[in-house]
């Protein structure tokens, strides 16, 4: 059995290396002996950049909010919690720069905490940028993991790895029974039942709109509550938010551990650094750091060259300074561990549970959200610290990003959740009521994904735009010589005519629709495809159209990837291929389609090519249900929309 175990955890770690490297890879490939604008193209930078504000943030961390000087489409990998860093340069070369974390970064806009405690003197020079950096400390933090987990020393995270892998049989407390919440349907209910009794592992299986958060937090209030503390963790930031912000909701004592450029702003008293702050015996530390200062400050204004006794006074002065730190480090390490200590919840990504902080901690339980998209050594750095682990996620939505395909199919984008769905089905429940779509847009994927299980509940089952507009549209581009075309620089794939086709059919749409319809408050608006090149055609397109102007502020232009998560009344779907041969390329990933095809919530219109597409058995059934449903219309209807 040892040899079993630790034989797979080795290849896992191995792939994991071989990952690290060609995303490193990737990184170089795009930095490396580019020109300003061909970074830009590929993603890695943004110049030239104008200095919008700044200010002192929450743990008085420095923050700037920066505008590009000249608007592109280009996209790009700068996500919250991406480490960057900010340069001024000079015939292209970068001369100066300072480290950072991207807090978000919106159209053309982005915010960074800067890792300085002032502006550098060369911010008015003009000429800057920001740069991606490549994210070490996750590979670091995943492979410390799978270390300890092979040296044998951790016990329970052993049996948790056999109970998983089938060598080990699950335990439930079948006398434990779930507290009853009347605002939780049947099989939620039924989901806290399960955390309730499994003593080992369990997964509460949530498909696209059927309330998993909702669960997850119900069953987080509830084992809280018993158990004093439990660890909440996700591969995501916007997750972990998420989560924090409804257990605090729930008046849950919370506390989220992350750097604060990574935390969005509705949670930051919620966060470790601001809980420090607000502690009663923080005055005190302040108090301890400003006099340590004040007595490094008059040490500094002895000069070497004094006398004796100027020397021992400098040197009395220095010996206070360093006890009045050692006095502030042990008070500020009673202050983080009483903040801790009474914390009911604390919340923190998957690599941000190898926090200095958490590093002794042990929980009863730990809850992994999102964990269809964890990647399986970010898991084992919460699962060593656990006694027991609820998972809750979808495996039949997007899986985590591998960027090595060899690695992808050698196992390491196979994650723990899909192997415990597979080897024991008695430790999940399925989540069975959704409270997104309209039944005709759920059906298929219900059908294809979830075994005719899904039913939508009656609030949204035949709700739509207007009684004039069917819930589903394929507009079928086949014969009208739509043809894609290929990025030669990112190999993305794009469809002009397609998305021309798609934005004219909007735009009719937003007319048809009275005007006091398309406001913020009424109507929500996403437009996808899988491919980034489309995206940013889609995008450009949008914004070249004065019609739309008025309402950019309520239309989301986005690939399917960044779109997990999120819902929208219309959603446009753009699948872009369209060829002789029929290729299909990564339409091939029907876990990606089906985060596409269950976004919208009342109205939902995708274009492609049927004679690309339909030779696929998974379009081919798509391609039969909207004939079903009455909603296949040929491109050439729409022609005059394009005059």
């Amino acid at each position: 059995m040892k040899e079993e175990r630790f034989a797979r955890i080795q290849k896992v770690r191995e792939l994991l290396q071989q990952e690290r490297e060609e995303d490193r890879r990737q990184y170089l490939y795009r930095m490396q002996a580019r020109t300003m604008e061909e970074r830009k193209r590929l993603g890695v930078t943004w110049y030239p950049l104008v200095v919008e504000q700044h200010f002192f943030g929450s743990g008085e961390r420095l923050m700037i909010e920066l505008r590009k000087g000249k608007k592109d489409h280009y996209s790009h990998g700068f996500q919250s919690g991406r480490p960057v860093s900010f340069f001024c340069a000079s015939d292209e070369s970068e001369l100066d720069k300072i480290s950072g974390v991207v807090n978000y970064s919106k159209d053309d806009r982005m915010m960074i905490t800067l890792n300085a405690d002032e502006l550098p003197e060369w911010i008015n020079r003009g000429k800057l940028g920001v740069n991606l950096l490549f994210d070490e400390i996750s590979y670091k933090e995943m492979d410390i993991a799978l270390g300890k987990l092979l040296s044998g020393d951790y016990l329970r995270a052993n049996e948790l790895l056999d109970i998983a892998e089938g060598r080990l049989t699950p335990q439930f407390s079948e006398s434990k029974t779930a507290v009853a919440a009347a605002h939780l349907n049947e099989s939620q209910q039924a989901a806290l039942q399960l955390v309730a009794q499994t003593q080992d592992i369990g997964l509460i299986h949530g498909p696209p709109g059927t309330g998993k958060t909702t669960t997850l937090v119900e069953a987080i209030f509830e084992v809280a509550k018993q158990e004093h503390q439990v660890l909440v963790v996700a591969p995501s930031n916007a997750a972990v938010d998420l989560l924090t912000e409804k257990c605090y909701e729930k008046q849950l004592n919370v506390v989220r551990i992350g750097h604060p450029a990574r935390v969005t702003e509705s949670i930051l008293n919620q966060t470790l650094d601001m809980r420090v702050t607000q502690h009663r015996d923080y005055g005190d530390l302040k108090k301890l750091k400003q006099k340590r200062e004040e007595y490094r400050t008059l040490a500094t204004k002895y000069k070497r060259s004094f006398g004796a006794a100027e020397r021992e006074q400098r040197r009395l002065l220095f010996q206070e300074a360093d006890q009045l730190r050692t006095e502030a480090r042990a008070l500020e390490d009673y202050i983080l561990n009483d903040v801790l200590e009474k914390a009911q919840v604390i919340l923190c990504t998957l690599v941000g549970a190898s926090n200095s902080q958490l590093r002794s901690r042990k929980f009863k339980t730990v809850f992994i959200d999102e964990a269809a998209q964890s990647l399986e050594p970010a898991c084992w750095i919460a699962l060593l610290k656990a006694q027991r682990v609820i998972f809750a996620g979808d495996h039949q939505q997007l899986p985590p990003t591998v960027k090595l395909y060899s690695a992808a199919k050698a196992g390491l984008s196979y994650t723990l959740f899909e192997r415990i769905m597979h080897d024991l089905p008695s430790a999940s429940q399925l989540l069975t009521t959704q409270y997104r779509m309209n039944e005709q847009i759920m059906q298929f994927s219900s059908g294809y994904f979830y075994d005719n299980k899904l039913e939508a509940h009656s609030s949204v089952k035949h709700h739509r735009l207007t009684a004039a507009h069917d819930p589903i549209l394929f507009v079928d581009t086949a014969g009208t010589g739509y043809s894609e075309t290929e990025d030669p620089e990112t190999g993305s794939k794009s469809n002009k005519k397609e998305a021309q086709l798609l934005m004219a059919h909007f735009e009719a749409l937003v007319r048809e629709l009275k005007p006091e319809r398309i406001n913020p408050e009424q109507m929500t608006i996403g437009i996808v495809s899988p491919y980034r090149a489309q995206v940013k055609l889609l995008q450009e397109l949008f914004d070249e159209n004065g019609f739309f102007r008025n309402i950019k502020d309520q239309v989301t232009i986005q690939s399917i990837d960044a779109f997990q998560g999120q819902e929208r009344d219309i959603i446009y779907l753009s699948l872009v291929r369209s060829n002789e041969v029929g290729e299909i390329g990564f339409l091939k990933d029907y876990r990606r389609m089906n985060v596409g095809l269950t976004r919208a919530r009342k109205y939902l219109a995708v274009f492609g090519d049927s004679a690309t597409i339909g030779g696929d058995p998974f379009y081919a059934t798509f391609l039969k249900h909207v004939d079903d449903c009455n909603a296949y219309r040929s491109a050439f209807e729409y022609e005059d929309f394009l005059v």
